[in-house]
């Protein structure tokens, strides 16, 4: 019934779809694809060991990630879903893997958006894939100035020691995906990462939709 009220559409072209991605738009975003997983086991600054680049952060994809975000298109995360699991490289290697996880929100600025855009993509992979997922455990303890105001260096310290570890337990020895929407300078998910290994997760691997 809710279909038929609100049929699910393409979030690219916003024509009906049921699998929220027509085909000629999952071509067209092709030009966009960077498709890379980097390993970073040998990099002493990285806290992470594998990095996922699916696309470049531009055009249609920049536009439509920022509708998501702060346009209160909170739909979009089934696209996004979408162009993740439809690519069988990226899956594959997924697969492999325990728990995902995502970067967390500081409480006050998930209560004014309504929703947490990251969190919202990792619940809908995780029930594709079929991929145990952790809420509320990696938390957000600081409430940090906006890292896209900052120098590099600022970012740095800006979110040095803000978040948290609630049950370590559920992560020790274990592969996990942290999932964020966007990779720019990569120090927000490096922290989320340091706090993760020093809970005793065994292997990590950063999932992001778009490279800034």
């Amino acid at each position: 019934m809710l279909n038929l009220i609100y049929p699910p559409t393409c979030g690219i072209c916003g024509e009906i779809n049921h699998k929220y991605l027509c085909k000629k738009c999952e071509i067209n975003l092709k030009k966009y694809e960077i498709n890379q997983i980097k390993n970073f086991k040998n990099d002493e600054e990285k806290y992470f060991d594998y990095l996922i680049k699916l696309y470049q952060y531009k055009d249609i994809i920049r536009s439509r990630i920022i509708d998501y975000k702060f346009n209160e298109k909170s739909y979009l995360y089934k696209t996004f879903e979408k162009l993740i699991t439809n690519n069988k490289k990226i899956c594959s290697f997924l697969l492999n893997y325990d728990i995902i996880l995502y970067v967390p929100m500081f409480k006050k600025h998930k209560l004014k958006r309504g929703y947490n855009q990251s969190k919202l993509i990792a619940k809908s992979l995780s029930k594709t894939l079929n991929i145990k997922i952790e809420t509320n455990n990696l938390i957000k303890i600081l409430d940090t100035k906006k890292q896209s105001t900052l120098t590099k260096l600022e970012r740095q310290y800006n979110i040095k020691n803000a978040f948290y570890i609630k049950r370590p337990e559920a992560l020790k020895n274990k592969k996990v995906i942290l999932f964020d929407d966007i990779y720019t300078t990569g120090n927000t998910v490096n922290e989320c990462s340091r706090v993760l290994k020093q809970a005793g997760v065994k292997e990590i691997t950063i999932l992001t939709l778009a490279i800034d």
